[in-house]
């Protein structure tokens, strides 16, 4: 294995930002620390819950860092000590400068778009539910504005029409992994050409990525069939789109995770939002320009389940979409 002389700190929390780091040692990098967050109670028990790469690094005998406040003196003089020539940032907060600019060769964020378009915290998620058919991944310096910095590297991913967030997730983090030992050897090789955001927006403003809260993840019934479509798979697995159905004599409302459809284009003279069952198999929602199969669904407190098996003693018809 090729020995580097570079000291680098690595920032990251979720299993995304795993790969890379191991990737970055199996190239014979030496990471001399780890910033993760905070562990924290998580699920229905409430159990205390470590990131995914605060395991890896014990795994691995890696020194760990897990600050509150990135201000805080006592965390910025243990980063210090650790004398890093570079930092990389995975899927990590927003660092203040005096964080990022400690390094002497900066800190290198792996961002899961094609910069300057999809800046935020879900680029994966809004890049399908925009029905964008490309995407990648894109390495960068960090700078003052979010996502903003100038560019190292990028590498295309095509989104196929089927394709789920967790499916694209999957390939952006092995892409993405290759892509920041190739940044980091070139960096260290003093070969890089950095590339201003500013010229590749030509003037336009970039599309934007911003986090995801419930509001975002209802369906819009109304909406035109590819539309619908592409948020479902865009949620998919996580956080999952919802919706809720409504009993017509009690007024129950039953609210449920919709994590995967099936799309059928056409036009229909039936009204947008009706649900028609054959109570086996098949649910299916009228929408603009065609119809909706809802395949798989969570209803609160149980697992992801087909619709056929939600259907055995549950009478559908009773139900309107609410």
């Amino acid at each position: 294995m090729q020995k580097h002389s570079l000291r680098i700190v690595y920032m990251g929390t979720p299993d995304f930002a795993v790969l890379p780091l191991k990737k970055i040692i199996e190239a014979g990098f030496e990471v001399v620390g780890v910033v993760t967050n905070p562990d924290k109670p998580s699920g229905r028990g409430q159990r205390i819950q470590e990131s995914a790469v605060k395991k890896y690094a014990v795994e691995q005998g890696i020194p760990f860092l897990q600050p509150e406040r990135f201000r805080d003196e006592g965390f910025l003089h243990e980063l210090a000590a650790w004398k890093a020539d570079l930092q990389l940032v995975v899927a990590f907060k927003m660092l203040p400068e005096v964080v990022w600019n400690m390094p002497p060769l900066g800190t290198v964020n792996l961002h899961a778009s094609l910069l300057p378009d999809y800046r935020g915290a879900a680029p994966i998620n809004w890049a399908i539910m925009n029905g964008e058919t490309c995407t990648g991944v894109s390495t960068f310096l960090l700078s003052h504005e979010i996502d903003t910095g100038k560019i190292i590297f990028q590498e295309k991913v095509a989104i196929k029409e089927d394709m789920t967030a967790g499916d694209l997730h999957d390939i952006l983090m092995e892409k993405g992994a290759d892509l920041l030992v190739k940044t980091v050897e070139a960096i260290e090789q003093k070969q890089c050409l950095l590339i201003d955001q500013n010229h590749l927006l030509d003037g336009r403003e970039p599309k934007l990525a911003p986090k995801i809260f419930k509001e975002n993840r209802k369906i819009d019934w109304t909406a035109d069939v590819e539309t619908v479509y592409n948020h479902v798979r865009g949620l998919s697995p996580y956080p999952a789109a919802w919706t809720e159905i409504r009993h017509k004599v009690s007024g129950e409302i039953i609210q449920m995770k919709v994590v995967s459809v099936r799309m059928e284009k056409g036009e229909t003279e039936k009204r947008p939002g009706e649900m028609y069952t054959d109570g086996k198999k098949r649910w299916e929602v009228i929408v603009s320009n065609g119809r909706i199969f809802l395949e798989e669904i969570q209803l609160a407190g149980r697992r992801c389940m087909k619709v056929s098996e939600l259907l055995r003693g549950f009478k559908l018809d009773d139900y309107i979409l609410s």
